[in-house]
């Protein structure tokens, strides 16, 4: 079963049970998934930043958007409309693909993996996860890869509360800390 239908059929009742919603429309659900790749340290190698970009469509299974300086800041080196980084945002099915890949297969190679924080929770109930190698994704081959890089996944919900937001993603399978 993909985690889109246990989220259909059994996470969100349990989740209409548990808050007491009255309407099943009333529950958390995932609004989308942001992966963001900071490219800064690249800025002058093209190769790289092609290389990156590649490897962040495989991962993804979608082509990134290149994030540009709003402004000039001297003491980064950083010029106005340089490229910063790269931001994919995945919704719907793309979105549970990618969770589903992220907690059954990447998680699991990282190295020293204890669990993923309990506090990395916003105001909001958004869940932010920073991994430092992307070849712990299947896809990215590590003999082939010329630029080792790190990457920002935000998992988005739909809550009315951050408690609603921490239960959905414990429920989600999320490896979190005891």
């Amino acid at each position: 079963m993909s985690l889109q239908q246990h989220y259909q059929n059994t996470m969100r009742p349990e989740l209409v049970k548990e808050f007491h919603h009255t309407n099943v429309l009333a529950a958390p659900r995932l609004e989308k998934v942001v992966v963001n790749v900071g490219t800064g340290r690249f800025s002058e190698n093209k190769k790289a930043l092609e290389d990156i970009a590649q490897s962040l469509a495989l991962i993804t299974g979608q082509k990134p958007a290149i994030t540009r300086a709003k402004k000039s800041i001297a003491s980064f080196k950083v010029r106005e409309g340089m490229d910063v980084g790269m931001r994919v945002t995945l919704r719907g099915a793309r979105a549970f693909d990618f969770l589903e890949r992220l907690i059954n297969i990447a998680l699991p190679r990282t190295r020293d993996f204890s669990g993923l924080k309990k506090d990395a929770f916003d105001a909001k109930g958004n869940y932010t996860v920073g991994i430092r190698e992307a070849v712990i994704f299947p896809e990215i081959n590590p003999q082939e890869i010329q630029t080792n890089f790190g990457m920002e996944i935000t998992v988005v919900v739909s809550s009315k509360s951050k408690a609603e937001a921490q239960a959905f993603i414990a429920k989600l399978g999320m490896p979190l800390q005891k």
